[in-house]
């Protein structure tokens, strides 16, 4: 269907008509129908991925002539490997206990009344991401295991890697037996589209933006659909006091949560140091990361220890860089650090290194972010880290999810009573 020749309003409409009615479908389906079809997935994803792989060469192709930087270009390229890993992460999600019918609580009331607060899917859901195809595998599997409808709306990056993995599904659901709409791949990539399916509030019932922060300011703006949003990764690691006889760990938590992959949103954009261990530890860090091509910028005390950091500005302490850069600060206190978090950071995760169990509870309960991580590093702030099988994002909101979210964020409640011929009187 050419953009020329497509009524973007109809097309929308349609699309949104079609997550209802097969999410109401979907909500009535037996989890062991859903699991067999995503092990149908996981088995489909493998036997056609020369088909996938030839799909995303014509993306890679495009994006190199586009001009691509290699950071996305990284993302968006999919090879033997990584689509074996895709199947995987289909798999563990199949494996995982079903979410939907769990019942959260329960209770008899005095008059006989049985009361259940039981989980159910949330229906239909938009998902809205760039160049990262395994987003389309991972947000349909999710989708599928909670017995909801989805909407996929891929970067036209990845234009036809996206299409080919959303066939893969749409192949394995309907021969499962559950409708084929309830994963629906967006086939044009007109973006003037994407504001006209944030008004189907009638038919959507919530919205998920994956990928940069002006992305997800735009899907706000433009929704009249309920979003969870991710705006920004600027995550931090502070270095508490007492820790000189750990230095080598320190640096090395340190140099994984910048290095390992700067280019993604859990990836460390300020380190803090607590000043009685600056002068030992901040030079040494700083050293090896910028033996790992890392930029330091740093506050005046930072420049005074390690003469190689350029000045930070004010600016710097707000920033993802998504980059080999990093923001480095000597702090008075641990209140001073969370002050700090709390002040520019983006709620996303946030790190403590510390031998200090007060210290560590204190930064815990002081820090208000999604996940706050106690000596280990920012980077494993993921859904399959967490044993979630993957995520479909990485909320920074308090509601209704937080963090990664795996198949049961994206679930709600409803109450069950049950009763006896009960009459209210």
């Amino acid at each position: 269907m050419s953009t020329q020749t497509m009524d973007l309003t109809a097309y929308a409409v349609e699309l949104a008509r079609k997550a209802r009615q097969a999410g109401y479908l979907m909500a009535q389906t037996k989890g062991q129908v859903r699991d067999a079809a995503l092990r149908s997935a996981a088995q489909l994803l493998r036997q056609r991925s020369q088909q996938i792989i030839e799909a995303n060469t014509r993306d890679m192709v495009a994006g190199e002539q586009a001009g691509l930087g290699k950071a996305v270009l990284d993302r968006l390229k999919l090879d033997e490997k990584r689509i074996a890993g895709i199947a995987a992460d289909v798999e563990a999600i199949a494996a995982q206990v079903d979410p939907v019918g769990q019942v959260i609580d329960g209770w008899v009331r005095p008059n006989g009344l049985r009361i259940e607060k039981v989980r159910v899917p949330i229906g239909s859901v938009l998902i809205i991401f760039e160049a990262r195809p395994n987003v389309t595998s991972d947000a349909a599997a999710l989708c599928i295991k909670s017995g909801n409808a989805c909407i996929l709306r891929g970067g036209k990056e990845a234009l036809h890697s996206n299409a080919a993995i959303g066939q893969v599904f749409r192949d394995a659901i309907a021969g499962a037996g559950l409708p084929a709409e309830a994963v629906q791949v967006i086939e044009t990539t007109d973006r003037s589209l994407v504001p006209i399916l944030l008004k189907q509030n009638e038919y959507i019932d919530l919205v998920v933006p994956r990928g940069g922060e002006s992305l997800i300011r735009a899907v706000v703006a433009d929704s009249t659909i309920p979003v969870i949003k991710h705006y920004t990764g600027n995550c931090h690691v502070y270095v508490d006091a007492g820790t000189e006889s750990i230095a080598d760990r320190i640096r090395d938590v340190c140099v994984n949560a910048k290095v390992q992959r700067p280019g993604v949103c859990n990836a460390a954009e300020t380190f803090l140091f607590h000043k009685d261990i600056a002068k030992t530890l901040l030079p040494m860090v700083c050293a090896a990361l910028v033996q790992e091509g890392v930029e330091v910028r740093g506050c005046e005390r930072t420049r005074q220890l390690f003469a190689k950091a350029r000045p930070a500005g004010e600016e710097d302490w707000y920033k993802e860089y998504l980059d080999l850069i990093i923001a480095v600060k000597v702090v008075d206190s641990l209140d001073e650090a969370i002050g700090h978090i709390n002040k520019y950071g983006s709620h996303h995760t946030d790190a403590i290194l510390t031998l200090n169990v007060p210290a560590a509870d204190r930064f815990v309960a002081g820090v208000d972010s999604a996940s706050v991580m106690v000596n280990a590093t920012t980077r494993l702030a993921d859904g399959g880290v967490y044993g979630l099988g993957a995520e479909v994002g990485i909320s920074t909101d308090k509601l209704h999810a937080r963090g990664p979210m795996g198949a049961a964020d994206l679930t709600t409640y409803k109450y069950v009573v049950r009763g006896e011929w009960h009459l209210r009187t």
